[in-house]
């Protein structure tokens, strides 16, 4: 069975776990073949490795064989150098010799044109009919530093760090950043891939191998696109599921937006506001830098458990800090509120302990400084920890300390000191993260003193520490709500289905639109058609004044005319009338209801090209058009994510009343809001729009006043 990007499981693992590899183009001319060879026998991998170079019998010091069908033994893994013409060649006789995986080095494919995309479309489908599994092309291949396998094309750094974060690149050039970068920061990894042109195997692909695979805990992800959105959504459920989180730095950031041509709706949901409500549904975390993404996910993998599974999710987002420094103290205070995070007051018990244990002059207060008596007392951070560590009003306790950067003076001292840290942290109660005040590398000195002492992660500087800690809280969160309502093996909330009405082309204005809403549950402002001046007046005193008269047929009726608001006597309808009329044509024109007060939002629903059907919340008129304060979430969607999203705006202050205005009744909105996308999602493929704006919100009463569908051909 394939997995959800379309490669075996079994492939998968056989890629990664190969017990013999051929280098094929081998050659001492290749920094790319040098680089290949020497990670393989630097860092020891235990199988045979052939070199495969036709034209000469020695390459890099052993002996070279002319073609695959002549090495002496059974290959496991091909990684392919030779010209971008010749590599179907060998794929075709590896195949023949029985080799099932391959790395294509060689670039000069897809990334090049029509003529390479041909060369590649070749070598899938020669690669689907044999059931081979290929990585690349144009890739730099993968370390798989759990198994200690390292066919990958640029250098190493030594010692290979092995740990429990997986990493997944869609960038060459920046895989040995990353990889330098963790090194920097004494973070392990289990596995790290170079993607290339993602021919045949897959981001999604990977990402399910690195959920099933023992050594990775995290999954962290350099993505340029999401070429597969369903698989991997798909993918990122099962991670969820299984409690491992993945951190995604997504670049490619885009200003153009998404949208109809008709609906306002459309221009709140680019392409990265899509992808901020998408990595939220699914429990995704995102980052904005490689610093974040290595670090964010080494917090977690601490947090979770460092060999992948025996840690907790954060319980809450209730900070203790314990620190040697007020003005740390005070930059944690500031990135706290910027992550969401709260730092409650100590216990009252705690206090009292703190007060005992600390000198005088000390401020007994979250964040703590313990104060520069460090200098003095070097046990004092520690012994500040163990008792912040109690308190039973936190979530989750920051030390702020730094490893050791030079030979300490008394080194026994340095372990006794990193050691007694070791056994606190462990046996804390409630999770506890170490933060280095700056982003600065481990020393080879603090790598040996933490290495020694199991002394866990350090999250460099206090910046990316709280950005991480953030994410671990929200993470925490998305995994138990997740857990709540779905299985990481059936799929997002069935939605329901029903076809478009009879004629579902093009643009429905108000007309269509309002009255198909209102037979589907959506309350509605009353409306009155009229087919002359007489008929609007006697509209209008049905209704009761003040009314509007509109050319309901037209799509943005303010801008051409077709609206005429407060309407208070018969004259006024009169010549409204004759005005709205001139700019309606033949099309209708409606009496409806003057409405003043509350608070206008829109509200609209969106198909996203790659995602799907987006919902769009925002506050109406000057809000939407200057600000574009919207909140943004993937159908199908809840009453309480409708609620979430409703807060999230800027202005959400305005609901809860302002200047004497009733509170909104945010349950009855995000009822009609709920309903409202409900319709949207069981039009199925046909609707490509549906917006009402403006919906007017007065206490408990809400009514759309205007609403535009725009059907797909």
């Amino acid at each position: 069975m394939s997995t959800p990007g379309g490669t075996a499981p079994s492939g998968v693992r056989e890629l990664f776990h190969p017990r013999a590899i051929a280098l094929v183009g081998a050659t001492d001319k290749s920094g790319w073949s040098v680089n290949t060879h020497l990670n393989l026998r630097v860092h020891e991998f235990d199988g045979p490795v052939y070199l495969v170079n036709p034209r000469t019998e020695v390459v890099h010091g052993e002996r070279a064989h002319r073609s695959l069908s002549e090495l002496p033994g059974p290959v496991d893994l091909a990684y392919v150098m030779v010209p971008t013409a010749a590599v179907l060649g060998v794929l075709r006789e590896g195949a023949e010799a029985g080799i099932r995986a391959f790395v294509i080095l060689t670039a000069g494919f897809g990334e090049t044109g029509p003529e390479g995309a041909r060369r590649e479309a070749e070598i899938v489908a020669f690669a689907r009919e044999r059931g081979l599994t290929v990585l690349g092309p144009n890739g730099n291949g993968y370390i798989n530093a759990a198994a200690g396998i390292t066919p990958y094309g640029l250098p190493i750094p030594v010692p290979l760090l092995r740990g429990p974060v997986g990493v997944v690149l869609q960038s060459g050039g920046l895989a040995s950043a990353v990889l330098s970068l963790a090194q920097a920061r004494n973070l392990g990894i289990s596995v790290l891939v170079s993607m290339g042109n993602e021919s045949m195997l897959s981001v999604t692909d990977v990402v399910n191998h690195l959920v099933d695979d023992p050594a990775t805990g995290v999954i962290a992800l350099f993505l340029e696109s999401i070429r597969q959105p369903a698989e991997f959504a798909a993918a990122a459920r099962r991670a969820l599921a299984a409690g491992k989180p993945i951190v995604a730095l997504k670049v490619g950031r885009s200003t153009t937006a998404q949208h109809t041509a008709q609906a306002h709706t459309g221009a709140l949901t680019g392409d990265d506001r899509v992808i901020e409500a998408v990595f939220r549904r699914l429990g995704v975390v995102r980052v904005r830098s490689l610093e974040d993404l290595i670090i964010t996910s080494g917090v977690l993998a601490e947090l979770l458990g460092r060999d992948g599974g025996d840690g907790q999710p954060l319980a809450g987002n209730r900070l203790g800090v314990v620190t040697p420094s007020g003005g740390a103290s005070e930059i944690i205070a500031d990135r706290a509120e910027d992550e969401g995070l709260t730092l409650p007051p100590f216990a009252a018990a705690t206090a009292a302990a703190l007060k005992a244990m600390l000198p005088a002059f000390a401020d007994v207060a979250n964040p703590l400084d313990v104060t520069g008596y460090v200098v003095v007392d070097r046990t004092l951070l520690g012994r500040a920890l163990e008792i912040v560590v109690t308190d039973p009003g936190l979530d989750v306790v920051l030390l702020l300390a730094d490893p050791a950067r030079d030979e300490p003076a008394d080194p026994a001292l340095a372990r006794k000191l990193f050691e007694a840290s070791t056994r606190r942290i462990a046996a804390a109660p409630r999770p506890v993260v170490v933060v280095s005040n700056a982003l600065t590398d481990v020393t080879a000195v603090g790598r040996r003193l933490i290495a020694e002492t199991g002394y866990p992660y350090v999250a460099g500087g206090i910046e990316h520490g709280m950005t991480a800690i953030g994410a671990a809280v929200r993470w925490s969160q998305a995994r138990r709500e997740f857990l709540a309502t779905d299985t990481s093996e059936k799929p997002e909330r069935p939605l329901p289905a029903s076809p478009p009405p009879a004629g579902a082309t093009g643009l429905w204005a108000e007309d269509r639109a309002a009255g198909f809403l209102a037979d589907h549950g959506i309350p509605v402002v009353p409306r009155l058609a009229a087919a002359d001046e007489d008929a609007a007046v006697a509209a209008a005193a049905g209704l009761g004044y003040p009314v509007v008269v509109k050319a309901a047929g037209l799509a943005h009726k303010s801008d051409t005319g077709g609206v005429r608001l407060d309407l208070g006597d018969e004259a006024a309808v009169r010549q409204a009338y004759r005005a709205v009329r001139a700019v309606a044509g033949h099309g209708p024109v409606l009496v409806q209801p003057f409405r003043t007060g509350g608070v206008e939002l829109i509200t609209g629903i969106v198909r996203d090209p790659a995602w799907g059907l987006m919902l769009a919340v925002g506050l109406g008129g000057i809000w939407v058009e200057v600000l574009q304060d919207a909140a943004l979430r993937p159908l199908p969607v809840s009453a309480a994510e409708v609620t979430a999203a409703l807060r999230e705006l800027r202005g959400a202050a305005v609901l809860d009343g302002a200047r004497g205005a009733p509170p909104a009744d945010l349950p009855r909105v995000a009822a009609v809001i709920t309903q409202l996308a409900a319709v949207a999602a069981g039009l199925g493929d046909r609707l490509a729009a549906l917006e009402v704006n403006p919906l007017l919100v007065r206490g408990d009463q809400v009514e759309a006043l205007d609403a535009l569908i725009t059907w797909r051909d």
